[in-house]
């Protein structure tokens, strides 16, 4: 689902001008919308995975979506939605070694208002279903020690009409490679397939309910995956609600 780009290799980092008004903030970050300020909840899991699991496969994820995982992928975020109608969901961190998945963390987390979709349109307030590569990270708050290249800058502030509870959601972002072009910013606006396949979906902070599109985590869980993914380990996300996952 990720298209080519430019790509910068493992430690680069960009920084953007902080010149950027509202409106333009508003323009470019219409595809993601929702999630906020650092949310409650961010306690990770132990290690080990779940008891009778399948150590070489991800718990959760059935032969279709798994099959799209790449053979060069050492880290995968897992978003296990609740259902396909609602914006509850949990993520997990899981590491390969060798041919074995270790989970590493989980929280909770949310995402589309509306569920989920494997047909994603703009506004449709539904998270995509899928399997999709993570390469570039931003935000407005300096970088906290990312591996993927970071983008800092004002760009990607939320527009100051939104309410004051959203206002920190874009304060750390990582794009989720669905419609965009990777080794870009995330804000970057282009949209390969389209502007009527939606786009800007991101991992971003939470304020406590659904987004529109994005899937959003506590500012603790956010910063951990900024430090922790990798280029070098080719970090994927497998989204979507349980069932779909499954199939």
């Amino acid at each position: 689902m990720s298209r080519p780009g430019t790509r910068f290799g493992p430690g680069v980092r960009r920084t953007a001008p902080v010149i950027c008004a509202a409106a333009t903030a508003f323009l470019l970050l219409a595809g993601c919308g929702g999630g906020g300020a650092a949310g409650a909840g961010s306690s990770p899991s132990s290690s080990s995975s779940p008891p009778g699991a399948d150590s070489r496969r991800i718990p959760g994820v059935g032969e279709r979506l798994h099959s799209e995982i790449p053979g060069s992928a050492r880290q995968v975020v897992a978003v296990h939605g609740a259902g396909e109608d609602s914006e509850d969901a949990t993520v997990v961190l899981y590491t390969r070694h060798g041919e074995t998945w270790t989970r590493e963390r989980r929280w909770p987390a949310h995402n589309g208002r509306r569920g989920w979709t494997p047909d994603h349109r703009e506004n449709d307030k539904r998270s995509p279903v899928g399997v999709f590569t993570l390469s570039d990270a931003g935000g407005v708050l300096p970088d906290p020690g990312a591996k993927l290249p970071y983008t800092r800058s004002a760009a990607f502030a939320a527009p100051r009409h939104w309410p004051e509870a959203y206002r920190h959601d874009f304060d750390y972002v990582i794009a989720i490679d669905y419609n965009r072009v990777r080794g870009t910013p995330p804000n970057d606006p282009t949209r390969p397939l389209g502007r009527e396949k939606g786009g800007g979906i991101w991992l971003h902070m939470d304020h406590g309910s659904g987004t529109s599109g994005c899937v959003s985590l506590s500012r603790a869980a956010m910063e951990y995956l900024l430090r922790t993914l990798d280029p070098a380990q080719h970090p994927v996300i497998v989204m979507g609600d349980r069932r779909s996952l499954a199939s």
